[in-house]
């Protein structure tokens, strides 16, 4: 019986010692594939609205493995995830032809780690627009951003931050 209440115990403070604290936390992960032009853009724009943009290979390692560094970084307030045309695939069973672009496999997975983590309200899917674009089917119904040469997407990211409490001022990326 003792042991099982401590482990209950142990149970608990792991799951409170996982919580993000929204409060006090002006960091925003920035998942990304190859396109520097979407990072850079999005990194920038995340400044001008005073928030710190994380992109991960830009932090220390500090000796760790990439997932470890990964899980140390996601203690953000945000996570903006970046849908490039990094890759081309189609079924096996398909014909070459009915190829389409879509992201890395590890935005994609990181899309997944922040929606559990943070809650669907706190990641922003941006895809990049182009034909043939594959969208990530377990995640369709949720709305996902494209990623524009006008810039739209700028004021799409600063709705969705007013809309979970962030005071952001939409007039610093005009």
């Amino acid at each position: 019986k003792e042991d099982i209440s401590l482990d209950l115990q142990l149970n608990k403070e792991n799951k409170s010692s996982n919580k993000v604290d929204f409060t006090t936390n002006s960091n925003v992960f920035i998942v990304h594939g190859h396109n520097e032009e979407m990072k850079q853009s999005i990194a920038r724009t995340i400044e001008k609205l005073d928030l710190t943009p994380i992109i991960l290979h830009e932090q220390a390692s500090k000796g760790k493995t990439i997932i470890e560094k990964f899980t140390d970084n996601s203690e953000v307030l945000y996570a903006i995830v970046l849908l490039s045309a990094d890759d081309i695939a189609y079924l096996k069973s398909d014909p070459p032809e009915n190829a389409k672009f879509r992201a890395r496999q590890n935005v994609i997975f990181e899309l997944g780690y922040f929606i559990g983590r943070l809650g669907r309200e706190r990641v922003l899917a941006l895809h990049q627009v182009i034909d043939d674009f594959e969208i990530p089917s377990d995640y369709s119904g949720v709305l996902f951003v494209p990623y524009d040469e006008s810039g739209k997407w700028k004021f799409e990211l600063v709705k969705e931050l007013k809309a979970i409490g962030v005071n952001v001022d939409a007039n610093k990326i005009i």
